[in-house]
């Protein structure tokens, strides 16, 4: 190859030129794209480097075997976005002010890599996603979706999700559900962000939570401007003292199946709770993240259908389908709807519209109703596994939250203890758990030993075998 320069970092003889070969053999009518984008993947890696004298359009066009019109038009778009630099009768050089991105795609979600067993609670079996299923829902609602509904959706939805929850939710959790106030999100944890988000524009800068309770609310609260104030709760559910003691007007609450103790609140707490919103015009946000899953008699109705204008409703398929879907539902009293729905649409526009589709349908055929019987069956089955294993390797241990939802607390003898040193062995075993510690801004007592334990993820041949190492790390 001939060159009008004699820089030795130049295309002579350098990778750079090899890479550019392939674009001078890509189809006539992409030819000129792929030269300029092989052009700028040198550059930008530095094959090319920084103040390197690239050959004339000319030279270059005949080594490629391309014309010289494609090599001249290359190199005046590159000029143009700043990759070269070129001066009348100085030739055409590399600019030094490109900077190469590092490019690496990190995977950062959620897992436990190396784990030989993995209790850590939060996920469902995604074994148990009905793929067959869901993709003929998806491919009938591409059939039967008009075109105008792939445009920018209802902020809250679509109408006919809306509707379809408005029966699921009235029929299954008891709510008080108008499809006016309902609110499709991405799961819980926008659900979350965006209460808190509306009540922090309201002047609110508060939100108590339960504790212990779910790790992730002080970060969530704190990205929409609120402190997470700590409360304690008692065998019926959150203590209304503190709470009134507290000087909150809003609190978090999981009153069917409170994570992670595992109690349901009581009647009378559940009437106590209203009573304090009532008195200091204020809101509770009811997250039913596991509402469905009851083992051992009829789930426990939501709290909100006792008192709609004083309870935020929340839930999502992220336990009965998957929480990759991001698909979750917020139901408002009347008097924040407008609020939280134009502060929907200014956080995102509206939730993607073939999901809302897919799942509209998948709730109207009774496809749902099937997938969370099929997942009760299986979870209640690993529940009874795992309190049978705990009984024949952990005798002495104390099991309870097990009537509903997909964890249970093991508490063991205070020989195992202190907990911090109990997860530790387990870490090194390969066995990873989650501290009831790590859900409480509480001191623990230092002989307890209290972990809790998600089953649903693992089969249960897996959980017999993760309880077993346990044992065994721990006895060592």
């Amino acid at each position: 190859m001939t060159s009008s320069g004699t820089n030795p970092g130049g295309l002579v003889g350098s990778a750079a030129w090899e890479l550019l070969l392939p674009a001078a053999s890509a189809p006539a009518r992409a030819r000129g794209r792929s030269l300029q984008a092989a052009l700028r993947e040198a550059i930008r890696s530095h094959r090319l480097a920084a103040g390197t004298r690239l050959p004339s359009s000319r030279d270059l066009a005949a080594d490629l075997g391309v014309s010289r019109g494609l090599v001249t038009e290359a190199y005046e778009q590159l000029t143009a976005e700043g990759y070269l630099r070129s001066g009348r009768g100085a030739g055409t050089w590399v600019s030094g002010t490109v900077r190469a991105a590092t490019v690496r795609a990190r995977d950062l979600a959620p897992r436990a890599p190396g784990a030989r067993a993995d209790f850590v609670p939060g996920t469902p079996d995604l074994s148990l996603f009905p793929r067959t299923a869901w993709a003929a829902t998806q491919r009938a609602v591409l059939a039967e979706l008009p075109h105008q509904d792939l445009g920018y959706p209802d902020p809250r939805g679509l109408p006919r999700l809306r509707t379809a929850l408005a029966g699921l939710l009235a029929r299954r959790r008891g709510v008080d559900a108008d499809p006016e106030r309902i609110v499709v999100v991405s799961g819980v944890a926008q659900a979350t962000t965006l209460l808190g988000s509306v009540l922090h524009a309201r002047g609110m800068r508060a939100i108590g939570v339960e504790d212990p309770g779910s790790p992730q609310h002080g970060a969530l609260y704190a990205s929409a401007g609120m402190a997470a104030v700590p409360l304690p709760l008692d065998a019926e559910g959150l203590a209304v003292g503190p709470l009134r003691a507290s000087g909150v007007r809003a609190v978090s609450t999981t009153p069917a199946h409170q994570f992670p103790t595992g109690i349901a609140y009581s009647a009378r707490r559940r009437a106590e709770l209203l009573d304090w919103a009532r008195s200091v015009d204020g809101l509770v946000l009811e997250d039913d993240y596991d509402g469905d899953f009851r083992y051992d008699r009829a789930p426990v109705g939501a709290l909100q259908g006792l008192d709609p204008d004083r309870v935020a409703y929340t839930g999502s398929v992220s336990k009965s389908l998957a929480p990759g879907l991001r698909l979750g539902w917020l139901l408002v009293p009347q008097g924040l709807a407008d609020e939280v729905v134009e502060r929907k649409r200014t956080m995102d526009l509206g939730h993607p519209v073939l999901d809302q589709a897919a799942f509209a349908r998948f709730v109207e055929r009774g496809d749902y109703d099937r997938q969370l019987r099929r997942c009760q069956r299986a979870y209640r089955e690993r529940r009874d596994v795992l309190v049978a294993a705990l009984a024949e390797h952990f005798p002495d241990a104390r099991v309870s939250g097990i009537a509903a939802g997909l964890h249970a607390i093991a508490e063991l003898p205070g020989r195992y203890g202190p907990e911090g040193n109990c997860t530790a062995l387990l870490a090194t075993a390969g066995v990873m758990v989650r501290p009831l510690g790590s859900c409480t801004s509480a001191r623990a007592d230092a002989d307890e030993v209290r972990l809790v334990l998600g089953y649903a993820h693992l089969g249960p041949a897996r959980i017999r075998e993760g309880v077993k190492l346990m044992a065994e790390a721990l006895a060592a």
